[in-house]
């Protein structure tokens, strides 16, 4: 038991994931448009071992990172590896492993992930050198290994996003077609809800 969770702690430690999330904590009130089954048949992680992928939209505060990361805690927990990036530091980075003749190296790296997360997709619109690299990302990944991608952005207008209608097509014939959509919509910010409650809870 203790070799297991040393080995949970690391792989959580690796995922970088962006917030303290778990499946249990995740909030299904009726204000918000989340499908519990949905959720619970993610937490599984069958996904992973389908290869499929997950694609989470909604405004701000609706709770897509939340998610996101909670599926990300699910997976260490069971033993799958997992990576969370921002989508604008991803790219950041695969820039600088280009400048630094390593980016052969950098994309092999991404591939050992069992579930990358990429969280903020379409905060802009990319550039044809981005394109091409989420492109590789996608190639690489497709039935090999899974994603979670999320953002305010709903994925029918990701073709927006890039600027060569090919690319787009690729991409999206890579990432949609063998993903679970979750559209979610929240009355009320989940961020405003959090803070509510921490400050109830410091007030007793």
């Amino acid at each position: 038991m203790s070799k297991k969770n040393a080995r949970i702690g690391r792989l959580l430690r690796q995922a970088t994931l962006g917030m303290d999330a778990c499946i249990e904590d995740i909030d299904y009130t009726v204000d918000r448009t989340i499908d519990k089954k949905v959720i619970q048949t993610l937490a599984t992680c069958a996904f992973i071992e389908q290869k499929l992928n997950v694609v989470i939209s909604g405004k701000t505060g609706s709770g897509k990172s939340y998610i996101a990361c909670a599926l990300g805690n699910s997976a260490c927990r069971q033993g799958y590896p997992a990576k969370y990036f921002r989508m604008p530091e991803l790219l950041l980075e695969i820039q600088e492993a280009k400048q630094e003749n390593r980016y052969s190296r950098y994309m092999s790296s991404l591939q050992n992930i069992k579930l990358l997360i990429l969280d903020d997709i379409g905060l802009k619109a990319y550039s044809l050198e981005e394109s091409r690299d989420i492109l590789e990302i996608a190639e690489s990944r497709y039935n090999k290994g899974s994603m979670v991608l999320s953002g305010q952005v709903s994925h029918t207008q990701w073709y927006d996003l890039f600027p060569d209608p090919t690319i787009a097509d690729a991409i999206m014939d890579r990432v949609i077609h063998n993903a679970y959509i979750l559209p979610l919509d929240s009355k009320i910010s989940m961020r405003e809800v959090t803070a509510k409650k921490m400050i109830k809870d410091l007030s007793f």
